[in-house]
């Protein structure tokens, strides 16, 4: 996608600002963005048919089999661009909402129905239908139906940067999803995610397995959200990408009703709340799923985790993203916690971010990796070794740089995601018996009696140490007369200024 088209967008979308609340003008522009997306695919799709003999392409049965939604004729994008310049074109979209809802259940009641609505204007409307129209010009190939998906990503990302960490609430930065994506490397099974958001992980393990030569269909997915509008942003993200599953939503939230009590997953990925206090702690303290000891009233983070622990398969696998502050805070019990769960083996892994990586927030973050059985098992097809009564640590705060153009916003390199995911697996044995090493400020192996002397603390800067300084030839000795001559250099010219200082001073007397 070029800059050009980017910049179109954002200022299409912008113009809706003050207009209505930001929560629902991403939504407006995603919302259409899925009925050019739908129209496309089913233009292709209807084309395909009309050459075969064999098929009818007036059959829905037909554009089902294929995971192609079936669009109505005044729901079809042609239609709606044809009368972008009505009166009602508002009404039009709305009644097209209604209508592909209407044939194709898994949308019922994820799209937006606001576009006739008194204070959208009718020129917004028609604006962002030309705007798709031109801009967004396909021809039914995969190609462009990835090109329709990395818009949809831009408008999700851009309106997080802009409104700040009202927007990132629920937006999980794409290179902190790709490391987890490519630790866990989620190809085959069911896949959870506890507070889904847009779908963002759901999406990035899908681009995981075609990246790999993998099927889609091989992945169930199922997550939970409680923000209205994020989850049916969520609903439209995933449809757009064909991704099928059981996302739930309810008010109350994923740790006081949970949706998949009984369910258990091979893959969780997780960027829950930060550090939330209000979330009916008091209510649930004698809860099942506090295997671990039970969770602070003021402070959710290791509920969180000891719900994602909970809900995983016998040889299921976890990456969380959570503050930094859970990976050594002593407060009301969470040290104890944090002990329960390094002593029973559900902590494998612990990765420390680079700052700056959320939109809206300084707030730094780690990923906490948890698994149910780290005494054998495989991983993409790899067999992996013991690994109890160790913990990987990984500090990669030193990784990461500005995006381009952004003085706060920064961002892991494809080369430093493969770093971190990388060493893992080698940590894991499945790259080989000598595959994995200790490097010091980066990366170290601690047995659970070297956690155990820093007081469960799992700060990953605890373990890896200082990195190596590089080399700079000089011989010592030499090195260190030069050094002494500048220290003292140094000295003797604080004591001039000193001096000098002193002299002007008493001239003013």
């Amino acid at each position: 996608m070029t800059k050009e088209i980017e910049k179109t967008l954002f200022a299409a979308a912008d113009k809706m600002r003050g207009k209505m609340d930001p929560g629902e003008y991403k939504y407006v522009a995603l919302g259409l963005l899925f009925l050019r997306y739908v129209s496309a695919a089913y233009e292709a799709k209807r084309a395909e048919l009309m050459a075969d003999d064999l098929a009818d392409a007036d059959d829905p049965e037909e554009y089902a089999a294929e995971n192609v939604f079936w669009v109505p004729d005044t729901a079809r994008w042609d239609h709606l661009a044809e009368n972008a310049k009505s009166a009602d074109i508002g009404v039009q979209v709305d009644n097209a909402m209604r209508e592909i809802e209407r044939v194709n259940d898994t949308l019922k009641d994820a799209l937006p129905k606001v576009y006739g609505r008194a204070e959208l204007s009718r020129d917004i409307v028609a604006g962002l239908i030309e705007l798709f129209t031109n801009d967004l010009v396909l021809d039914g190939s995969t190609h462009d139906f990835d090109l329709i998906g990395r818009v949809y990503e831009y408008f999700i990302g851009e309106f997080a940067s802009s409104e700040g960490k009202r927007g990132g609430e629920f937006y999980t930065p794409k290179s902190i999803v790709s490391v987890l994506v490519e630790m866990l490397e989620p190809i085959s099974g069911r896949v959870y995610d506890p507070c889904c958001g847009t779908g963002g992980f759901f999406v990035q393990s899908e681009k995981f397995i075609h990246a790999h030569q993998g099927r889609v269909d091989d992945i169930t997915v199922y997550g939970q959200e409680s923000n209205p509008t994020t989850y049916k942003l969520a609903r439209i993200n995933l449809a757009m990408r064909r991704i099928f599953g059981n996302i739930a939503w309810n008010h109350e939230g994923t740790l006081v009703r949970d949706a998949f009590p009984d369910e258990r997953f091979e893959f969780i990925l997780a960027n829950p709340p930060f550090n939330v206090s209000d979330w009916e702690g008091e209510r649930l303290r004698e809860d099942s799923r506090w295997r671990f000891g039970t969770p602070p009233v003021g402070n959710a983070n290791f509920a969180w985790l000891s719900h994602i622990h909970h809900h995983l398969s016998a040889n299921g696998i976890a990456g969380v993203v959570l503050a930094n502050g859970s990976m050594s805070s002593m407060q009301s019990g969470e040290g104890d916690i944090r002990r329960a769960m390094v002593e029973n083996g559900a902590v494998d892994a612990m990765v420390a971010l680079p700052t700056q990586l959320f939109f809206g927030t300084q707030i730094p973050a780690c990923l906490w990796i948890l698994a149910k059985d780290k005494s054998n098992g495989h991983a993409a097809g790899r067999a992996l070794r013991d690994r109890r009564g160790e913990v990987l640590f990984i500090d990669a705060r030193k990784m990461g740089a500005l995006v381009p153009g952004s003085r706060k916003q920064k961002e892991l390199s494809g080369d430093e995601i493969g770093k971190i995911a990388g060493t893992y697996h080698a940590w894991r044995g499945e790259l080989g018996e000598d595959a994995y090493a200790d490097e010091p400020g980066f990366c170290a192996s601690a047995s659970v009696e070297e956690i155990a002397r820093h007081n469960f603390v799992l700060t990953p800067g605890r373990y890896v140490g200082a990195g190596a300084v590089e080399a700079d030839g000089e011989v010592f000795e030499e090195k260190f007369t030069r050094l002494m001559g500048e220290l003292r250099g140094h000295f003797a010219e604080g004591r001039r200024l000193e001096a000098e200082i002193e002299a002007r001073l008493g001239a003013l007397e």
